[in-house]
């Protein structure tokens, strides 16, 4: 979808979060930004894949995202898996993975990096620090990047 087709729908986003906090706080930011953003939201890696393959019953008509973000730490799928599985589906691996967590090693933001992450961004623990880091986020994949259709 061209960039100017793209503005006549809210932008796709799938939040991958399994911190119930966590994931309302991301969304309330999104919700209070600039950009008009259309935020599904899944617990696991495992839902997260089996909502990007749009698997029946749950998933059959879901919208491919245009941007993931992606918590790296979660139960039965992390995010580690979910960026390989993403990375190395034809159908998949053009989507931005953007990886949004609270870890800050240095092993993590290589291995992410080498796995085919987009971006690697901590999440910060103030609240208006969160709300501005989402809402660069939004401008940077939405207003400055070229998307692949």
């Amino acid at each position: 979808m061209h960039r100017d087709q793209r503005r006549h729908r809210p932008f796709r986003i799938l939040l991958v979060e399994d911190d119930p906090a966590d994931a309302a706080l991301a969304k309330r930011a999104i919700r209070e930004g600039r950009i008009l953003c259309d935020v599904r939201h899944v617990q696991d890696g495992e839902e997260a894949l089996a909502y990007l393959r749009r698997e029946p019953p749950r998933f059959a008509d879901v919208p491919r995202p245009d941007l993931i973000l992606l918590d790296l730490n979660m139960p039965r799928l992390d995010g580690r898996g979910v960026l390989k599985a993403v990375k190395q589906d034809e159908a998949l691996r053009r989507i931005p993975v953007v990886v949004l967590t609270t870890s800050d090693a240095d092993c993590d933001v290589e291995a992410i990096y080498r796995l085919g992450a987009n971006s690697f961004v901590t999440k910060p623990m103030d609240l208006q620090d969160f709300f501005n880091v989402v809402a660069g986020l939004e401008s940077y994949w939405f207003n400055i990047v070229k998307l692949p259709r």
